[in-house]
């Protein structure tokens, strides 16, 4: 049997993406968020204008989900769903990097813990399935705003929580650290949350390019990242790894009973 259609899984894509967000989003911000050229995000966009399912406003150029033609649900995979497809690759996560592993999905601004793996070293250890984790002071929370645009469109000064005095505080921080963490395809948290507490995570990419969550690794500081501050290679080649793989499986069908 024939494939999947790639410009058809995009376009599903951009559709979930305008359905979730409360306000019309800039063609670099969709561009961004499934990780598409402008050019080719801004074709696709076109098409879709053209046969109703999206709109875009005169004034600011914005694209918005087309009034009564065509809303998607608000997310875009089953966290049970997540959950049961990533455990064969989180649980070796937690086995070879030597610590604690966590997949998230969006919800709202934050994330949302759906699977946690504990560290393999039989210390006293606390599972935070369920658990909020605030997007502008998590690794796992930064990746999901990345990819994100909309959720983070509500974050003012005042909603940035100082945890630490490492806490990102200020929209323009965020702004400047959700970019890089666009361009490079991974994120980092030193201190944001708890002083002495690190994080690695990378994106979890579903069917037309659109994060539907996140997986990553947390410890102590002086394990995660090296006395300058910068990540280990080997655990951040681990995440980059185990996220590769998930995506991988999140692209293969379910087999059918």
């Amino acid at each position: 049997m024939p494939g999947s259609i790639q410009s058809i899984e995009r376009a599903a894509a951009i559709l979930e993406l305008l359905a979730a967000a409360p306000v019309p989003l800039r063609v670099s911000e969709i561009g961004s968020a499934v990780q598409l050229p402008r050019a080719t995000a801004h074709g696709i966009l076109r098409t879709m204008l053209d046969v109703g399912w999206i709109e875009q406003d005169r004034v600011s150029g914005k694209y918005l989900i087309g009034e009564g033609r065509f809303a998607p649900g608000g997310r875009q995979v089953d966290p049970n769903e997540l959950r049961a497809r990533s455990m064969n690759w989180a649980d070796p996560l937690a086995a070879r990097s030597g610590e604690a592993v966590r997949v998230a999905v969006p919800e709202g601004p934050a994330a949302r813990v759906i699977h946690y793996v504990f560290r393999p070293d039989h210390s006293t250890q606390k599972a935070d399935v369920g658990a909020l984790l605030p997007g502008h002071a998590s690794a796992l929370g930064k990746v999901l705003l990345a990819f994100r645009p909309s959720a983070g469109q509500a974050l003012t000064d005042q909603a940035l929580t100082p945890y630490t005095s490492r806490t990102l505080t200020t929209r323009s921080r965020l702004t400047s650290e959700l970019a890089q963490v666009r361009r490079q395809g991974w994120a980092v948290e030193q201190g944001e949350r708890q002083m002495d507490l690190a994080a690695l995570a990378a994106p979890l990419t579903g069917l037309g390019g659109l994060v539907v969550g996140a997986v990553g690794i947390h410890g102590a500081v002086d394990r995660i990242c090296d006395p300058n501050g910068v990540p280990r290679p080997r655990l951040l080649a681990l995440v980059q790894e185990c996220s590769r793989a998930i995506g991988r499986e999140l692209h293969t069908p379910r087999t059918q009973a």
